[in-house]
């Protein structure tokens, strides 16, 4: 069964979506849990999270603290949101942006799913991700943005590569955007070659062997998910699924595309010449975010 880990910071504008996404483009059998890994948010990002809950009372998953080997987390930092129960026992105080989430039908495509799991984590995508991993209880870890959307049927169509023999691998991709370098970026991420992977993508990669690598390198803030995927390709650990994922245009509406471009092409490059964790950052937080 899979996993899904979505590490978030700030995106209430996003989660409810995807979280019913996921829910009506899935089959109950072949997900072993949603895992909301939040970093920090400060906007309605958790309230949200917990309004998909259907239980009549948030849980804490007792056997999992008392029985973990990771003695840093208290129980206080995860809600596990059991959604095998019926809506009319949902709580009632939770206050949501979205009327959406009282919708009957989205309600009732949530119940299927098995588990939504809401963890507190430093900031950082990799340190959120390595989290969610640890908490995990799949034997396929798919790892997901939350403006990253998976296509129809995804659940299975990660579980036939795997049943290939192929390990790990992520979708094509396409930008909900129109512009005319962003289609052609778009396009050509069905290839397998290196320069066409990155995060928005998403990932997928059995437990076995995201442990086998020791998971995300914490070290980078930024550029954990090339880190990750570089080591995929020199394993030849990795496939590309010929079916698109719709991602956000956003960052590049937000810094101009072709702005963006130039720097995202700048930190490949600086990479590729040895540049440090740090060094990337720096040149990010100056020149991007």
């Amino acid at each position: 069964m899979i996993s899904i880990v979505i590490p978030v910071l700030n995106e209430a504008d996003m989660i409810g979506d995807l979280l019913k996404h996921l829910s009506k483009n899935s089959t109950q059998k072949n997900i072993s849990d949603i895992i909301v890994v939040d970093g920090g948010s400060t906007d309605s990002t958790q309230e949200i999270v917990s309004g998909f809950v259907t239980s009549s009372n948030s849980e804490f998953d007792e056997e999992f603290y008392f029985n973990s080997t990771n003695k840093n987390y208290k129980k206080a930092d995860a809600l596990v949101f059991d959604t095998s129960r019926s809506q009319r026992d949902a709580p009632t105080d939770v206050k949501l942006d979205s009327a959406s989430m009282t919708n009957p039908e989205i309600s009732s495509g949530l119940a299927a799913q098995s588990k939504i799991l809401l963890l507190d984590s430093p900031k950082g995508r990799a340190k959120q991700m390595n989290l969610g991993a640890k908490h995990a209880k799949g034997s396929i870890l798919y790892f997901l943005h939350a403006d990253a959307f998976p296509p129809k049927d995804f659940d299975q169509l990660i579980i036939n590569e795997v049943k290939r023999g192929n390990d790990a691998g992520c979708f094509r991709m396409q930008f909900n955007s129109r512009h005319w370098w962003l289609r052609l970026a778009s396009w050509l991420t069905q290839f397998s070659w290196r320069a066409c992977r990155g995060g928005d993508q998403s990932q997928f990669i059995t437990k076995a062997l995201f442990d086998e690598i020791g998971g995300y390198d914490e070290r980078y803030v930024i550029y954990e998910d090339n880190i990750l995927i570089n080591e995929l390709y020199r394993r030849r650990e990795f496939v590309v699924i010929n079916k698109k994922i719709r991602t956000s245009a956003r960052l590049y509406k937000k810094v101009g595309i072709w702005k963006l471009q130039y720097h995202f092409w700048a930190i490949y490059v600086k990479r590729w010449f040895g540049a440090s964790a740090e060094e990337m950052l720096a040149y990010y937080r100056k020149h991007i975010y």
